[in-house]
């Protein structure tokens, strides 16, 4: 048995936390804090204003940015959730179930510059002119692992015998997967779907090197735009990007943590 001095934790540990998170949080803090400053410098403070995030929604680049950021994502996202969802339940009913889940892993451990190079060498020897097809292309390819490992999460939290019960009572299969398993693990399928979308439109080094003159998307301008300094528009920009992913995460965890996710206080894997 642990006595209580052993539970009692170093001083030294909550420090060591404690300057890890400010370490990882004061710069996205001063992003948002001078997103709010009157003057273009973002060395000194001058005052509050909110000109800059109106500035920002006046600006076309911006918006052209917003609209093809959006739809890449909704596109992917719709598709890799319907695939990841469906290779989940494919999976779950096979045998040799280890090799097939280190495959379906690999996107999520190979780094993003070795995947965001190979596919454009792919869609270089294919001769697929780079676009927003391209980009929708390599976004579904890593994704679709994401939704895979959280729907199978959800899956292992339903038990064999309700579907085994429900065609012992004549339901068809159509029937069991509508009545049965779907209405447990949606939001294992919602929370999949919502890290999708957050995956897309942060997504940077893949869609750097898969995009084309004319699919732009935000964190791309964003890159383009820093190279000739950073102003407060940039900063209200990345602000509202940080604002929209925490919020996705936040909504992802808590589907996640649905019904007995709750109990095994199961989190998303990243």
């Amino acid at each position: 048995m642990m006595t209580a001095q052993s539970k009692k934790k170093h001083p030294l540990l909550s420090i060591h936390s404690f300057l890890m998170l400010a370490f990882i949080y004061i710069p996205v803090l001063l992003i948002v804090v001078f997103s709010f400053n009157d003057s273009r410098m973002s060395t000194n403070w001058s005052g509050f204003t909110f000109d800059w995030y109106i500035k920002l929604f006046q600006n076309d680049n911006v918006m052209t940015a917003v609209k093809n950021s959006l739809f890449i994502a909704l596109v992917s996202t719709i598709v890799s959730t319907v695939l990841g969802t469906m290779v989940a339940l494919a999976i779950r009913k096979m045998q040799h179930k280890k090799t097939l889940n280190s495959l379906l892993y690999l996107p999520i451990i190979v780094p993003d510059i070795i995947m965001g190079l190979s596919l454009l060498i792919l869609f270089s020897q294919l001769k697929i002119d780079l676009g927003k097809m391209t980009v929708i292309i390599a976004h579904i390819t890593f994704s679709i692992s994401y939704v895979y490992v959280i729907v199978t999460s959800r899956l292992a939290n339903l038990g064999k015998q309700w579907e085994e019960a429900a065609s012992d009572l004549g339901a068809t299969p159509w029937q069991t997967f509508r009545y049965v398993t779907l209405p447990t693990i949606w939001p294992g399928i919602i929370a999949g779907a919502l890290i999708a979308f957050t995956l897309s439109i942060d997504d940077f080094m893949i869609s750097y090197f898969v995009a084309g003159p004319e699919s732009s998307t935000l964190p791309i301008y964003i890159y383009s735009s820093v190279k000739r300094g950073i102003s407060p528009e940039i900063n209200a920009l990345c602000t509202i990007l940080i604002v929209v992913s925490v919020t996705l995460i936040v909504a992802a965890q808590w589907l996640v943590n649905r019904g007995n996710g709750d109990k095994r206080g199961n989190m998303l894997p990243f």
